[in-house]
């Protein structure tokens, strides 16, 4: 490869990666990989996952009541909770979450988390 290839594959590269940051930035969603948990993809468009939404508030707010990562993802699981892809619930699935929740992933997406209250408070456990 060539160095003049180099840059040009540099070039395209950072003009696709602009591209998606700034569709993300308008709410937009650029297929660049799935969407986060709490997310869905409708004609291009990122939006809340409603149901999704609801177990994000239940994770947060066991969380807050000191229950560990382990104790929250068994506690999905016993309550039939699953992930987006449909499988068990694990300690660092629920981390993940959390890390989003709390803005410490770095991921793009342009939808902004919003509360939801329609959890339903008596399955807290």
């Amino acid at each position: 490869m060539t160095a003049q290839n180099s840059d040009d594959k540099y070039t395209v590269w950072e003009r696709l990666e602009q591209g998606r940051k700034a569709k993300a930035k308008s709410g937009g969603y650029a297929g660049y990989g799935s969407p986060a948990f709490g997310q869905q993809s409708v004609n291009g468009e990122l939006r809340e996952h409603p149901q999704e939404c609801e177990i994000i508030d239940l994770i947060r707010r066991h969380h807050k009541s000191g229950k560990s990562l382990q104790k929250i993802a068994d506690w999905l699981n016993e309550q039939g909770y699953t992930t987006k892809r449909g499988q068990p619930w694990q300690r660092v699935s629920v981390k993940r979450v959390l890390d989003r929740l709390y803005g410490r992933a770095d991921r793009v997406s342009g939808v902004k988390r919003q509360q939801h209250s329609t959890a339903d408070s008596t399955k807290l456990g």
